[in-house]
């Protein structure tokens, strides 16, 4: 079974890469994807401009599945505000799926050693090489550095605003050179 779910995402992963975004894409994708969090997180801006040491930002990562699933993003990594690397995420799923979904996600590191770790992996797996907090804001709650405790947490949203009660265990991250 493991095995059937890492070939449906390399499967996504070639198929992306022949509509591979450029830097320069990728890194407007991610100015959105900032625009659209400091609009639905009351807080988020202070948050990212005092307490994140880097954002890894995927504007858009697609999922696609009938039965067996895959998804695929490509993001960047910025720290200190700049894009240093670029990465793509790649995960499956087996189980009661069907159709396409588009999400994006923020994860921010919020130590010193986390981005560390994170940055001399080769192939960076949630769950297995990091523990990630799944931010749920739900209620009207800001974000503060006391209601993020966490080394890593991540933020996942659509076009309808922050999504809850979602699984991100299993996504591997890889850097890309673009």
């Amino acid at each position: 079974m493991q095995r059937v779910k890492w070939i449906v995402a390399m499967m996504l992963l070639i198929g992306n890469l022949l509509y591979a975004d450029s830097a320069k894409e990728i890194d407007r994708g991610a100015n959105e994807a900032l625009k659209q969090f400091n609009r639905e997180v009351k807080g988020a801006m202070t948050f990212v401009q005092n307490d994140v040491k880097a954002l890894l930002i995927f504007p858009s990562i697609v999922k696609a599945g009938i039965g067996i699933g895959g998804e695929y993003g490509e993001g960047v990594l910025r720290i200190n505000g700049k894009s240093k690397y670029y990465y793509s995420t790649a995960s499956a799923s087996v189980g009661l799926q069907f159709g396409v979904q588009e999400k994006s996600m923020i994860i921010a590191f919020m130590t010193q050693k986390a981005l560390d770790q994170f940055l001399v992996s080769d192939g960076w797996e949630i769950g297995v090489d990091g523990s990630v907090a799944l931010v749920d804001l739900g209620g009207g709650k800001s974000i503060t550095s006391k209601t993020i405790n966490k080394p890593i947490v991540a933020f996942v949203f659509g076009n309808k605003g922050l999504m809850y009660n979602l699984t991100i265990e299993g996504s591997k991250f890889t850097k890309i050179v673009r």
